[in-house]
């Protein structure tokens, strides 16, 4: 079996990894793939998506997998051009991908399925946005995707201007309009779902930790951190997620004509009045598939291929018992900016922990480098959080790189 994943990052180098380790030993391929990726995989260079779907054609492909989400909505769409030339795709299609490409369109969603989530206006300009804020502390979202940036937790008015000022006026992340929403308090949980035409199957549930330093401080990131386990949550809030959230969701992908399969991430913020939604990813989250897949067994590869075909199997993987704690190292100036070309020590004193490259590059001298604002994550499990949480740690601390930036309440915030 010959399997292609999109994308470069840390969440690509869990999967693959995943799909490394599978029984049926398929033969991997990555687009781009990194120099990480390069020891599971053989990376492929494609200009545009039509260029990717020639080479899979070529190649004999017998899947791809979504890992990245940017693909999903370029052009035709990733999963749409694969049914055209034949080629099984474990990842939505264009018009189903909306539910993350657009947060507008996922609020929208919610509302149209009864699905619980905050109260919120959809603004066009500056000037709506303002008039829309009655209350502090404020979410502002940006509809459209900005790589985990496009969200700000305004707790006055003046970060509410300097984020507004980011969307309408420098437009950092491109043309789009933004939603004023009601700031929702609590804890928050990542439920992975596996969706295949109508049929679901629930994954490990995980947290993630977003904010730049600890105690949840600083600017918004893609992910600082997660934990996974089945113990996350207890057996009466899986069943009221299922029922108030996850059915609701896929049931209304159903009556909206929006076919889908491949992963659905649905990030949940637990409130005193019960969970609520925050929003969707349409595929596995990041770095939360760091902490979770690791925790696969069974044969992750026909699991995906199965699905891609069609053909839901939970049968064929279940996960491990314990905790699994993922502590990122992030580069430099991250979020606002990130700085490359800082030589990474310490990676071959890593022991009973997996690495996973976010963002690093090879120099000519062979040494891996920073090259993105998320660099490293650091994985490790243990039957407890804590044993977890403490060989995480102890790996991560013999990794140096100057400007590193790391948190320190990984698995601990929100537990203690």
């Amino acid at each position: 079996m010959k399997i292609l994943v999109t994308g470069k990052g840390g969440r690509e180098h869990a999967i693959l990894t995943a799909l490394s380790e599978s029984p049926s030993k398929p033969q991997l391929f990555a687009s781009p793939g990194s120099a990480a990726i390069a020891s599971l995989a053989t990376c492929v260079t494609a200009a545009d998506l039509t260029e990717l779907i020639a080479f899979m054609k070529a190649e004999g492909i017998d899947l791809c997998v979504a890992g990245e989400e940017a693909w999903l909505i370029k052009d035709r769409g990733l999963a749409n051009m694969c049914e055209e030339a034949g080629i099984p795709c474990w990842g939505p299609r264009k018009e189903s991908a909306q539910l993350e490409a657009s947060k507008v369109f996922a609020k929208e969603f919610f509302q149209r399925h009864q699905i619980p989530t905050a109260g919120f206006v959809v603004c066009e300009t500056k000037e709506a946005a303002l008039a829309a804020i009655d209350t502090y502390p404020i979410v502002l979202k940006f509809d459209g995707l900005a790589a985990g940036k496009g969200v700000a937790v305004c707790p006055d008015a003046a970060e509410a201007h300097t984020f507004l000022d980011d969307v309408f006026t420098r437009r950092l992340f491109g043309d789009g309009r933004l939603i004023v929403e009601q700031c929702l308090t609590g804890p928050e949980i990542s439920i992975f779902v596996s969706v295949c035409e109508g049929s679901y199957h629930i994954l490990m549930p995980a947290r993630d930790y977003k904010r730049i330093r600890d105690n949840d401080q600083g600017p918004n990131t893609g992910g600082m951190g997660a934990v996974a386990s089945r113990d996350l949550a207890e057996s009466a809030l899986m069943k009221q997620i299922e029922a108030e959230i996850i059915r609701p969701s896929v049931e209304g992908l159903t009556k909206d004509q929006l076919r889908y399969r491949g992963f659905l991430y649905f990030g949940i913020m637990l409130t005193p009045e019960g969970p609520q939604m925050l929003e969707y990813n349409c595929r596995f989250g990041d770095p939360e598939a760091e902490a979770v897949l690791p925790m696969v067994r069974g044969d992750f590869a026909q699991y995906c291929l199965a699905g891609a075909n069609g053909n839901l199997t939970p049968d064929l993987i279940h996960f491990a018992d314990g905790w699994s704690v993922c502590v990122i190292l992030a580069s430099a100036g991250y979020p606002a900016s990130s700085r490359s070309g800082d030589v990474i020590s310490g990676l071959a004193e890593v022991e009973n922990a997996r690495v996973f490259h976010c963002g690093t590059r090879q120099n000519e001298a062979g040494q891996f480098e920073t090259h993105g604002g998320r660099v490293l994550a650091v994985v490790a499990q243990g039957q407890t959080r804590v044993e977890a949480r403490d060989v995480a740690y102890l790996n991560a601390e013999k990794i140096r790189f100057d400007g590193l930036q790391r948190r320190t309440d990984i698995a601990r915030m929100h537990f203690e």
